[in-house]
């Protein structure tokens, strides 16, 4: 895990309200056609309407937020839905409360 890069995709704060958002997923979107929001995770299109940006500037967002290591997407059909990957945030939080 990279932690300079953890730290880059944490700085924006839409990506930080992107997380915010998946941490409790029933909470911020409504049901989806396709994919449970908890075990699946949230469709990329629910999460640019609710940001309020087109489709490519949320793509961005998440591609940055995966390679991080802090949201996983997992492939539906033609949509892809993504989920905090709680392992790899825990671990964050223990290797930077480490260093300080």
């Amino acid at each position: 895990m990279n932690i300079d890069r953890v730290l880059r995709a944490i700085a924006n704060r839409r990506r930080l309200q992107i997380l915010e958002w998946l941490r409790f997923p029933r909470k911020h979107f409504p049901p989806q056609m396709d994919g449970d929001l908890v075990s699946d995770g949230v469709c990329g299109v629910l999460i640019a309407q609710k940001l309020g940006v087109t489709h490519p500037t949320v793509s961005e967002h998440l591609k940055v937020l995966a390679q991080a290591g802090l949201i996983r997407g997992k492939r539906i059909k033609q949509w892809t839905f993504y989920k905090r990957d709680e392992a790899r945030i825990k671990e964050l939080k223990a290797r930077l409360l480490a260093k300080i």
